[in-house]
C-alpha cells in the first residue's frame, strides 16, 4: 500500500514536470501518449523548423513575390529576414526632400542591391541637394534607372558627380528639376549605356540665346528613346538627337520653336524610328513629308498639329507602308480628311489600329480602310461630325477582324449600334460615350444578341450615370517611368505627394482637352505598347 502511495506520489511529479515544460516550450505540438507500467506519460516531440533552414535565395524569391506593403511587415520578423528583404529590393522609391540626407547611409546600407531609384519631391517642399545625391551614387554604382521629380535644389555640379559614379545608368526620367545644359552634358558623356531619356520642363534651359548646345555624347550611340516635354528650349537637344543613329522612338510634346527645319535634318540623319509622337508642335507638311524617309515607321502619332493636312498625310503613307499605328486629333482644324485617309488605305496595309478624334472622315475612306486594311483590330471615333449610322454600319460589314472600337461624340443612334449585333464577328469590346441618340436598351439588346462583347455605355447624361461609368472609362496616365512600385517610407519624412488628387488631375485632364480614346486606348494596349509590337 505504501509502496503504491509512493509510486503515485513520484508519478503526480513527474506530470508536474512535464507541464511545466510544456508551458515553457517554443512550440505548440501534438502530445503524444506513452502506456509506462499502467501509467500514461506524456512525451514532447519539437516541430522542424523548415523556414530557418530556407536558403536565403529562396526566401528571397518568396520576398520578392509579395506586395510592397507584406515586405515591409515580413522584413521586421527578425533580424534575418530585415537583412534578405533589404539585399533583396532592386527597386525603391524615396520621398526625396531635404531631411533625407541623415538617413542615406543607412537606407542604402541595408538597400545595397538598388538598381531602380525613383526620388520625388512635393512641389510645396525644400527637395534634396547635391550632397544627398552624391552620397546615394556613391552607394548605388550599378544603378541603371532613375527618376527624378521636382528635385529642384540639384545642380549642375551634383548631376556630374553623379554621372560619374553611376556609369552604368541605362535610363533617365527629370522632371521639374532647375539643373541644366552642363548636368545633362555630364550624363551623357559618361554614361555610355544610357538607352532611355525623358525629360520635362527642365528649368535650367530656358535661355533660348544663349542655351548650350545638349549632346551627343557617349551616350549617343546607345540611345533608343527620347521623350521631350513642355521645354521652352527643346530644340537644344538636337546635336544629340541627331547623333542618336540607332533611336528608335521620338516623342515631342508641347515644345515651343518651329521644329519643321530640325526634323528635316533628323529624318536625314537618323532613318531607323519606328515610333514618332508629334504633339501640340509647330510642325507643318515640310515636318512630315521629312519623317517620311523614316522607311520603317510602324507608329506615328499627329496630336493638335493644325499646319499638318491631308498632302503631309498622303507622304508618309506612300512611304512609311509598315504603319501599323496611326493616332490623329485633327483639333476640328478639318486639314486632314478622306483624302489623307484613303492613302492610309491604299498603302498602309498592315495597319493594326486607328484613332480619328476631330476629323470628318466620310464613308468612303472608311469603306476602303475597312476593306484594305485587313489588319484592323482597334478602332476610336471621337468628334467626327461625319460619323453616323451609315458609317458605323459600314464597319460593321466590313471590318472583320475588328476587335475593339470606341465611339464618342458622333451622330450615331440605336440604329447604328445595332449593325454591330451581326458584324465585327471579332468584336470584343465596344465603347460609347456621349453619343445621346444611342440608349441603354439598345446596349441591352447587343449584349443579349452577343453574350461574349463587352458594352461601355456613357450616354453623357448624369442622372443615367453609375458609378461605374461616371468617367467614361477615361483613365489618365500621368508618367513615363512605372517600374519603381515599391514605397520605403522614412521614419521623419512624410509620404510623398505631388499636391494634387487623382481626381483633380482626372479633371483637369478633360478641361485640358485630353483624349477619351487615347486614354481609353492606352488602358486597353497597356500590355503590347511597345515600339516594336
Amino acid at each position: 500500500m505504501g509502496q503504491t502511495t509512493s509510486t503515485a506520489l513520484i508519478t503526480s511529479r513527474r506530470d508536474s514536470n512535464l507541464s511545466s515544460q510544456r508551458s515553457k516550450s517554443k512550440f505548440t505540438v501534438p502530445i503524444i501518449p506513452m502506456q509506462v507500467e499502467e501509467q500514461t506519460e506524456y512525451v514532447l516531440v519539437e516541430a522542424p523548423d523548415y523556414i530557418s533552414d530556407l536558403p536565403d535565395e529562396c526566401l528571397a524569391c518568396v520576398f520578392q513575390s509579395l506586395s510592397s506593403g507584406d515586405r515591409k511587415r515580413c522584413s521586421l520578423v527578425c533580424r534575418r529576414w530585415l537583412r534578405i528583404e533589404g539585399q533583396s529590393r532592386h527597386r525603391l522609391s524615396l520621398n526625396a526632400q531635404s531631411d533625407l540626407l541623415p538617413f542615406v547611409t543607412s537606407l542604402f546600407s541595408r538597400f545595397d542591391a538598388v538598381t531602380k531609384l525613383a526620388l520625388k519631391c512635393d512641389r510645396r517642399s525644400v527637395s534634396i541637394g547635391d550632397e544627398a545625391l552624391v552620397a546615394i551614387s556613391i552607394r548605388c554604382r550599378n544603378l541603371t534607372r532613375l527618376k527624378l521629380r521636382a528635385c529642384r535644389e540639384l545642380t549642375d555640379a551634383g548631376m556630374a558627380a553623379f554621372a560619374k559614379n553611376c556609369k552604368a545608368l541605362k535610363k533617365l526620367s527629370c522632371g521639374s528639376c532647375t539643373f541644366g545644359a552642363k548636368g545633362m552634358n555630364a550624363i551623357l558623356d559618361n554614361c555610355a549605356s544610357l538607352e532611355d531619356l525623358s525629360v520635362k520642363r527642365l528649368r535650367g534651359i530656358t535661355d533660348g540665346a544663349t542655351a548650350e548646345p545638349i549632346g551627343p555624347g557617349l551616350a549617343a550611340a546607345s540611345l533608343k528613346t527620347i521623350c521631350l516635354k513642355e521645354l521652352y528650349n527643346g530644340q537644344c537637344f538636337g546635336p544629340l538627337i541627331i547623333g542618336s543613329k540607332n533611336l528608335k522612338t521620338l516623342k515631342l510634346f508641347r515644345c515651343s520653336g518651329d521644329w519643321d527645319k530640325l526634323l528635316q535634318v533628323i529624318a536625314d540623319r537618323v532613318t531607323g524610328m519606328v515610333e514618332v509622337h508629334l504633339e501640340r508642335l509647330q510642325v507643318s507638311d515640310t515636318g512630315l513629308v521629312a519623317i517620311s524617309n523614316c522607311l520603317n515607321l510602324e507608329i506615328l502619332h499627329l496630336v493638335k498639329t493644325p499646319e499638318c493636312t491631308d498632302i503631309g498625310l498622303v507622304s508618309i503613307a506612300e512611304r512609311c507602308r509598315l504603319l501599323r499605328k496611326l493616332h490623329i486629333d485633327g483639333w476640328k482644324a478639318h486639314r486632314i480628311g478622306d483624302d489623307g485617309l484613303m492613302a492610309v488605305a491604299k498603302y498602309c496595309l498592315n495597319l493594326q489600329e486607328l484613332v480619328l478624334i476631330g476629323v470628318n472622315p466620310t464613308q468612303i475612306s472608311l469603306e476602303l480602310l475597312a476593306s484594305n486594311c485587313q489588319n484592323l483590330e482597334r478602332l476610336a471615333l471621337c468628334g467626327s461630325d461625319t460619323v453616323g449610322d451609315v458609317e458605323i454600319s459600314c464597319i460593321a460589314a466590313k471590318c472583320v477582324a475588328l476587335k475593339k472600337l470606341c465611339i464618342k461624340s458622333c451622330p450615331v443612334s440605336d440604329h447604328g449600334l445595332e449593325a454591330l449585333a451581326n458584324g465585327c464577328p471579332n468584336l470584343v469590346k465596344v465603347k460609347v460615350k456621349k453619343c445621346r441618340a444611342v440608349t441603354y436598351e439598345c446596349a441591352d439588346l447587343l449584349r443579349m444578341k452577343r453574350g461574349s462583347l463587352a458594352v461601355n455605355l456613357d450616354s453623357g447624361e448624369p442622372e443615367h450615370q453609375d458609378a461605374s461609368a461616371s468617367d467614361g472609362g477615361v483613365q489618365e496616365n500621368g508618367g513615363e517611368f512605372h517600374s519603381v512600385p515599391n514605397q520605403m517610407p522614412l521614419p521623419s519624412i512624410a509620404p510623398s505627394s505631388t499636391g494634387r488628387s487623382t481626381s483633380f488631375k482626372s479633371r483637369l485632364g478633360l478641361w485640358n482637352g485630353k483624349s477619351f480614346a487615347a486614354c481609353t486606348f492606352r488602358g486597353w494596349l497597356s500590355g503590347n505598347s511597345s515600339s516594336r509590337g
